[in-house]
């Protein structure tokens, strides 16, 4: 079971961390999505991994129980708007680490225009200034289900609420200046 002190740890590393041009798409995606360190991107990658070897095993399985377990794999990866309506099984095998990146909450606030920069929208959440249905989340790696997605808003107790705010102001003019 564990040590309930030491959580278990939920990335795997790469298996050849020093190859150059592993260094190259790892610091382009952290630049790219606003992360904070390399472990971010190792958990969803893990994260993929885990979704990908789950689809490599229902290939092999008998076709009655295949059929409840990929109809579960497939509802939870349209849930999170990973995977589009019709995708089927196939579809799994074919994500990339970018499909789940665009669906973080950090992501989704920058996209939104909610915030000018990625970075900025990453301040914005941890300073507990964006709300989803009205409550406050405070993890900008939190993957936002397709439900959520338009319920993505400024928290209603933060002072970014008021239009005339400065930050709203500058966030505003930018989208307006077309500066991305």
């Amino acid at each position: 079971m564990g040590d309930p002190k030491k959580p278990k740890k939920k990335y795997e590393t790469p298996r050849f961390p020093w190859r150059s041009d592993v260094l190259e798409s790892e610091l382009r995606l952290l630049g790219e999505y606003g992360l904070r360190n390399k472990r971010e991107l190792w958990r969803h990658r893990t994260m993929l991994s885990k979704f990908r070897g789950i689809a490599r095993s229902l290939f092999g399985m008998p076709t009655s129980r295949r059929k409840i377990l990929e109809k579960q794999l497939l509802d939870k990866l349209k849930r999170l708007g990973i995977l589009s309506e019709n995708a089927v099984l196939d579809d799994v095998l074919d994500l990339t680490v970018e499909a789940i990146l665009e669906r973080r909450l950090q992501t989704l606030v920058f996209r939104k225009g909610l915030a000018k920069s990625i970075y900025q929208s990453r301040q914005l959440i941890t300073h507990g200034h964006i709300a989803i249905d009205g409550k406050k989340v405070f993890s900008p790696s939190y993957i936002v289900p397709k439900n959520e997605e338009d319920k993505i808003e400024y928290a209603p107790t933060s002072p970014l609420v008021n239009p005339e705010h400065p930050i709203r102001a500058a966030i505003e003019a930018e989208a307006a200046g077309g500066g991305m």
